[in-house]
This record gives C-alpha cells, structure tokens and sequence, in this order.
C-alpha cells in the first residue's frame, strides 16, 4: 500500500507593521517643546515659584530655629501640665499655633524693620529690603496667619482664649519696641513664653504656681539666647539707634547671659523639685547645664559668628530639657 503523501501547509502571509506618520517620541517631544512654550511655564509658575520663596524667607519658614525656640517651651508646658499625658487636641493646637504665631511675627517684625535692615549686614537680603515682597503683602500676610491662629485657639476653653487674645497683642506689637524700649529681648520673652500659660490654661483651665515659675524661667531663657543673637548685630543697631540688651549690658553681657542661664535652670529645677520629678529630668538639666556652659565659651570673645553659633545652641538646651521631661514620664 502506496504511503499517503504529506499535505502541505498554506503558505502563511506575513505583512509588516505599517510605520507611523511619526515616532511617538517625537510627537512627545514636540508636544513638550510647545507646553513649555506656553506663557504658564515661562511666566506665571516661575513667578508663582518666585514669591513663594519670598513669602518663606519672610515667614522664615526656611529658618525653623526659631519656630523650635518657640516650641520647646510649649512641650514643656503640656507635659508637665498633664503628668505627661497631652490632651491630642490641645496638642495639636499648640503645635500649629507655635509655627503659625512664629510666622506671622516674622511677617509683622520685617515690615517695622523695613527701613533698618537693609544698612544691617545679617539683613540686606530679607524680601522686603530687596523689594521681592510688598509692605502691604506683608501686612496681609501677618494678618492671615493671626487669623487661623486665632481661630484655633477658639476651638480651647475660655481662660485660654483670652490668654491667647493677650499672646497676639504681644507678637504685634514687639517690633516696635526696639525703637524706644532699652531692653526689647525681655519684651520677646514674654512674648514668645506667653504660650506657657496658655498651655497649662487649656490643659488644666488654670494657670498654676507652677505655670508662672516655668514663665519666668522661660522668660530668662529668652532674655539670655536673644542676647547673644543682638550681639552678633550689635555694632550694625548702635549705627541705627536701635535698642538691644547686648548694648544695654555692655561688657557685663556674659556675665549678665550667665545669671540668665542660672535663674533658667534654677527655675527648671525647682519646678522638677515640686512635681518630685526624678532621675530622668535631673539629667535632662543636666544635659541643659552643659549646653548652657559651651554658649558661654563660644561667646566669651564677642565674635559675632560664634555668638550666632551660641544662639542656634540654644535648640539643643531647650531639647535636652523637653527629652528629661519626656523620659520621666514614660518611665516613672
């Protein structure tokens, strides 16, 4: 039997892809040539970017030294007002009204300052010297940010609403001051330590014999960081007329920081002594006590770079004693 002969298969068509008008990519590119060439991307978001940048070096947002200065002194406040244990809300609040509070003032200090500090070396460039930022945006600015703040503070019980009513008062009005007051750094301490009253206000809606010691130890704490930050311009406002603690003190300036640091830890300790706070808290003075010795040698030359150096030390000080608090409670 003859074997069967093999079917063959159909020949198969293969076509080939047909090719695009265009290469994708180039399509891509041409596309992004002409987006780029729209006045949105050559004008307005290089604007729009430009004066963002303006109003974070008015607000200082790119200088959080300050808003850390302000904070520690509040974390202090809450946790020793609530055995270490911070209402969320409250907390919360305070946290964002430090960094909105902070703002706002260095909105409303740069337009009292606007003639001064462009014959000041450390602030020739501030966006209202260098025209990036109008007086009247300034204005608006600080206005706004006192407004969310204030309306936070509307959500705290009443004793703490009228503190905060007060704290505003002070922010606005501190700038004003160097032009007559001999000593505005002890005005900025109450300024900037008024939110420990408000904490212990809103956490416990009193302000106890506590607050008021933790008040007047962050009174001199401000006093004494600040002072080394005048001492850095002092040469530049003795020119201008304006007032400062580190010309009111003269050559006793260290001497005087020195007391000011003590009456601090002083105070710090004795708060520690009537709470019968223990081990962990000790050491968190201790940490600060340290911290506050080194200040002492950066500035015992007056240089000003070292003297700046000093006050940016002063993050670590206020830390150190926020972290024994902290430690203390979780661990007592």
């Amino acid at each position: 039997m003859a074997a069967a002969k093999p079917t063959l298969a159909p020949d198969i068509e293969i076509r080939q892809p047909s090719q695009p008008l265009a290469p994708v990519k180039e399509r891509l590119r041409w596309l992004g040539h002409k987006i780029a060439a729209t006045a949105f991307v050559t004008e307005i978001l290089p604007g729009a970017g430009a004066k963002l940048s303006a109003y974070g070096a008015l607000t200082r947002l790119n200088k959080p030294i300050g808003i850390w200065l302000l904070m520690w002194p509040v974390l202090w406040a809450l946790w020793i007002s609530s055995s270490g244990r911070p209402d969320p809300h409250v907390f919360i609040v305070f946290v964002l009204g430090t960094v909105l509070t902070r703002s706002a003032g260095c909105a409303i200090n740069d337009f009292a300052d606007r003639n001064f500090d462009g014959h000041v070396q450390r602030t020739k460039d501030r966006p209202l010297v260098t025209g990036a930022v109008d007086p009247m945006e300034a204005i608006a600015i600080c206005a706004a940010l006192g407004l969310i703040a204030l309306g936070l503070a509307l959500t705290l019980n009443e004793l703490a609403q009228w503190l905060t009513l007060a704290g505003g008062i002070l922010v606005v009005t501190y700038p004003f001051f160097k032009r007559f007051f001999p000593m505005p750094q002890a005005y900025l301490g109450i300024a900037f330590t008024w939110s420990v009253p408000m904490a212990f206000a809103a956490q416990t809606n009193q302000v106890s014999r506590i607050a008021i010691v933790m008040f007047l130890a962050g009174v001199a704490w401000t006093v004494a960081y600040d002072t080394m930050y005048a001492m850095v311009d002092r040469e530049d406002d003795k020119k201008l007329g304006i007032r400062s603690s580190a010309i009111l003190f003269g050559d006793a300036d260290r001497f005087i920081i020195g007391i000011m640091q003590l009456m601090t830890l002083l105070g710090l300790w004795l708060i520690g002594h009537e709470m019968e706070l223990g081990l962990w808290y000790g050491l968190g003075l201790a940490f600060a006590a340290m911290f506050a010795l080194y200040q002492q040698l950066l500035i015992r030359d007056r240089k000003p770079d070292k003297c700046f150096r000093a006050f940016l030390n002063n993050n670590y000080f206020g830390m150190s004693v926020f972290i024994g608090i902290l430690l203390e409670y979780t661990f007592r």
